[in-house]
């Protein structure tokens, strides 16, 4: 049998170089977010984490899930209000927080859309695009009322220009309320 040109070292190195060719930057899956049931679609492993966020006078306890895929993060925290009038104020104070974390971008609000969304407090979408330099900012807010009478509050957001020009849309239109 012939001996090969390259020592076994090199062919594994070549392997897994070919493998990681083969991987793809945006690999999407369906993730559980929070305890109220959504479904987000997140194109990496996700990595989760919990803190205590101020909205308002309030310190609430946010439930974090999310990743970095082709130059962006894609993350969605989760809340969950005592009933409609907490949750209203709550998103009222994230989306002010928000904002004033946004500095000189140019900022559009519009009326958004989700699946079994609460009409109020409605879905709202943010749009921020840095001035000059800096990652531009996509935010999507929304509730879901549940049958304990809480309402559970999210903030899907894309931190960054993905590389895939789809990515972005596909992140949240794949958000999925039960």
């Amino acid at each position: 049998m012939p001996s090969s040109p390259f020592p076994s070292s090199w062919l594994a190195l070549i392997a897994a170089a070919l493998l990681a060719a083969c991987s793809p930057t945006f690999n999407w899956r369906d993730v559980p977010v929070g305890d109220a049931g959504l479904i987000a679609m997140l194109p990496c492993k996700a990595d989760k984490a919990n803190r205590a966020v101020p909205l308002g006078a309030e310190s609430v306890q946010v439930d974090m899930t999310g990743c970095e895929a082709g130059g962006a993060t894609f993350a969605i925290a989760h809340a969950s209000a005592s009933g409609p009038a907490q949750a209203e104020a709550w998103l009222n104070a994230w989306r002010t927080a928000t904002r004033a974390q946004l500095g000189g971008m140019q900022v559009t609000e519009t009326s958004a859309s989700v699946q079994r969304a609460t009409a109020v407090p409605p879905p709202l979408r943010l749009d921020a695009r840095p001035a000059q330099a800096g990652a531009p900012v996509q935010v999507l807010w929304f509730a879901q009322s549940q049958k304990d009478g809480t309402v559970a509050l999210y903030q899907a957001t894309v931190l960054g220009k993905p590389s895939a020009a789809d990515a972005s849309q596909t992140f949240f239109e794949g958000l999925r309320l039960p």
